[in-house]
């Protein structure tokens, strides 16, 4: 956030009729760097941010460590997470049914007030029995436990009608829905999974540091079209790189 309200305060300053009339204003390296010495960032807020990131995605290995070392205490009770990463990591494998009851165990209220979730894991389950090649199993069970969701949701019955169609083709890699069979459409399921049980621990589904991440690579796209500046164009280092002149 607070090298956004840099750029974004030098935007401002950038906006005058003066520099609007001529070409891209030039900031130096040592101007940009005296300008991000000025911001006083304190080392807790810091810390919060990568113990929110550490939660949040599951670290909990890394955040027991960096909570003993800096002394920043995680917003849930770190046992919960391996909890967490059970459910997902089940997912992620295809056993379905043991992250419902798994899930059932943490909170059976998470299942019962969202039904999507539930049904996109019901969804998963059939695409698992399809990839195992059950065929007569996933027809029963799309019969008996999707049909009905489907006949009161519009939408999840277009994504039933996609799950099933993976049947009509015996290479599924030419079927229009073949990416449901992809690790990706796991990932996507488990990734649901886990934001509903962050938001069941009152806790964001989403870590804050990418978001501000986010930001900044968009007051840079802002920035760049009024002027050249040390821009940080690898996230991994954010080493400044020299404005072209």
């Amino acid at each position: 956030m607070f090298l956004s309200r840099i750029v974004l305060r030098d935007l401002d300053s950038i906006d005058s009729p003066t520099s609007m009339a001529s070409s891209k204003k030039v900031v130096t390296r040592d101007e940009w760097e005296r300008k991000l010495r000025d911001v006083k960032i304190r080392k807790e807020d810091m810390n919060r941010l990568v113990m929110n990131f550490l939660v949040t995605e599951g670290f909990v290995d890394a955040a027991d460590k960096f909570r003993i070392e800096s002394g920043t205490q995680p917003e849930i009770d770190l046992a919960t997470i391996t909890d967490r990463m059970e459910v997902k990591r089940a997912v992620q494998t295809g056993n379905v049914q043991e992250a419902i009851e798994k899930i059932n165990d943490l909170n059976p209220t998470i299942l019962d007030t969202n039904p999507q979730l539930y049904f996109h894991l019901q969804q998963q389950k059939l695409i698992e029995l399809i990839r195992a090649g059950k065929i007569s199993e996933a027809l029963e069970f799309a019969q008996e436990e999707l049909a009905p969701r489907g006949e009161e949701n519009q939408t999840f019955l277009e994504e039933i009608e996609k799950t099933v169609a993976l049947l009509v083709f015996e290479d599924v890699k030419n079927c229009p829905y073949g990416e449901l069979l992809d690790v990706s459409q796991r990932l996507k399921t488990a990734s649901e999974v886990n934001a509903a049980i962050l938001t069941s621990q009152s806790h964001e589904k989403d870590p804050k540091l990418p978001s501000l991440l986010k930001m900044l690579l968009w007051t840079q796209n802002q920035l760049d079209e009024k002027a050249a500046y040390p821009r940080i164009n690898d996230f991994t280092t954010a080493e400044l790189q020299d404005p072209a002149m």
